[in-house]
């Protein structure tokens, strides 16, 4: 085999550093941090048969990482403060908040952990997690549509915005009030919209 003939190397060297720097370079998992002003987490419990309650978390806190090139979403965790649960309605609150359900004193967290998940579509994802709720842990998954992203014109920031639903039986965590009889519903439904910004 006929070797290349020295003078030629720098020019066949250049050549490939030329071909290497036309590359794209690889994305990066960028992390992100839930915006608390621009967040909305919502739950709808049946009251009797009658209708669904609408409630939700005020005070809801999170982060993750994703990589806009490749899609994919990592260490998900979603921190929720049960105090902060409203209905429009204090009697109400002041019950979710009891031992009959929240049991908010002893257990202030509700919190989502997921370590990655499959992306479904061009903007589509579901998030399989566990759900960690009055001290018992139970698997949950969340369908997430990644609706845009870009830098914010209010504050200059990277801004991503994320739709999010899920829902479990709150009697799998031991919150049978209201089960049995049929008084309150088992199967809660969430509703997550969200901001987050790039750090």
């Amino acid at each position: 085999m006929k070797a290349l003939a020295p003078a030629r190397l720098p020019g066949a060297l250049a050549f490939c550093l030329t071909m290497l720097a036309a590359l794209p370079a690889r994305a990066e998992p960028q992390p992100y941090e839930l915006d608390p002003e621009h967040i909305s987490m919502g739950f709808l419990v049946e009251h009797l048969g009658y209708a669904k309650v609408l409630g939700m978390f005020r005070a809801v806190r999170g982060s993750y990482s994703f990589d806009e090139g490749s899609g994919a979403l990592s260490n998900v965790r979603i921190e929720v403060d049960t105090q902060s649960v409203f209905t429009s309605h204090a009697k109400r609150d002041q019950h979710l908040k009891s031992a009959d359900f929240l049991n908010a004193a002893e257990f202030p967290r509700m919190v989502f952990t997921a370590a990655n998940a499959k992306r479904t579509g061009d903007r589509s994802f579901e998030i399989p997690g566990q759900l960690e709720l009055l001290g018992r842990s139970q698997p949950l998954t969340l369908t997430a549509t990644w609706n845009k992203s870009g830098v914010s014109p209010l504050d200059k920031t990277y801004v991503m915005g994320v739709s999010a639903r899920g829902s479990f039986k709150r009697s799998s965590y031991g919150m049978k009030y209201g089960v049995d009889n049929g008084w309150v519903g088992d199967e809660v439904p969430l509703i997550i919209e969200f901001e987050a910004k790039r750090k």
